[in-house]
């Protein structure tokens, strides 16, 4: 069925782009549960990122285009269509091809000084492009989604809080209710100020474009210190904070950030008035979302045993003494510290 897939959509690419591709790779790394990506390359050897996705929206391809065209560097613009069109629809799934500038993700390293510093200076000229009209329409509000997030993990506690023996998931439901057991009070604490922090996002600064999720799985790394930041389907528009966390915040259980890792960075993004407020509460809605949705792939048992077994790791790491509910919670207690 995979290669009945791959031929069908090397058909697409050659009717939608004019592209001949001669290889299909299948790439099976990244979060996204809607999406098909391959690693492609044409008859004269140059290679694309070749995706179809079912779910989201056109943000991901419209945002990096802009971008492209605004002069930020480290952005790599999607291919336009025979009618000039960043993708194609078929069957309800979208069809994309971008250019594949490298194999080399940040996340495996090693990183220089150099790339730390571009990464920064990739965010900083992110955050400086205007704001289109269009952009106000296509993109949603960054940590806008918080009430949903907050009710996904409540519902997610309770589920846990007394398993269910004929819950279709198993062993696995026991194991993960243990593993919400010892955290069961910072996702409380994390969960309330949550709500409790949200309303003060509305007297903050003007929100900038902000790519969303830009931990180090989705940076690229060049020759000479450069960068790539790539997968922009979670761009929003946000305070720079939203961005920001990962470097100030952490995430280390996914991807460790030194104390001098981020002085490269912040000494690529340039003076920066970060708010420590604004901060740790999106790194706590980051904590709760990637708690709950991770739970929730490692319970679904139509999902395939290594992509459950894969995020039931991910949840143990997010709980873990330097994972990003423990770390969203320590942010907060700063906070407190400071007030």
């Amino acid at each position: 069925m995979s290669e009945d897939v791959a031929r069908q959509v090397a058909e697409w690419v050659r009717a939608d782009f004019g592209l001949r591709l001669m290889t299909m790779e299948r790439v099976t790394h990244g979060a996204d549960e809607h999406a098909r990506l391959w690693l492609t390359s044409t008859t004269d050897g140059v290679r694309y990122a070749v995706k179809l996705s079912g779910g989201g929206t056109s943000a991901g391809l419209a945002v990096p285009a802009y971008l492209v065209g605004q002069g930020v560097p480290g952005i790599a613009a999607p291919l336009r269509t025979r009618d000039g069109d960043l993708s194609v629809d078929h069957d309800g799934h979208r069809l994309s091809v971008v250019p594949w500038v490298s194999d080399q993700r940040a996340l495996d390293g090693p990183m220089t000084d150099a790339h730390w510093q571009a990464y920064g200076e990739v965010l900083a000229a992110v955050h400086a492009v205007p704001v289109t009209d269009e952009l106000s329409r296509l993109l949603p509000s960054g940590g806008a989604a918080y009430p949903s997030i907050v009710a996904a993990t409540r519902a997610m506690a309770e589920r846990l809080r007394d398993p269910d023996p004929a819950d279709p998931a198993g062993p696995v439901l026991a194991e993960l209710a243990a593993v919400w057991s010892t955290a069961a009070d910072r996702v409380r604490a994390l969960t309330g100020e949550v709500e409790r922090g949200a309303a003060s996002l509305r007297d903050g600064p003007a929100p900038v474009v902000c790519h969303g999720d830009p931990h180090l799985g989705n940076l690229l790394l060049g020759a000479g210190g450069r960068v790539w930041l790539i997968d922009w389907d979670d761009a929003v528009l946000a305070p720079p904070e939203c961005d920001l966390m990962f470097v100030r915040g952490g995430v280390r259980a996914f991807a460790p950030v030194t104390a001098g890792q981020q002085r490269a960075v912040l000494t690529g993004y340039g003076p920066a008035d970060i708010d420590p407020a604004r901060l740790a509460w999106f790194l706590a809605v980051r904590a709760l979302d990637d708690l709950s949705d991770w739970t929730r792939q490692a319970l679904d048992p139509n999902a395939e045993a290594p992509d459950r077994d894969r995020a039931a790791r991910i949840v143990r790491g997010l709980v873990s003494p330097v994972g990003l509910v423990t770390l969203a919670v320590a942010a907060l207690r700063d906070l407190e510290h400071r007030r």
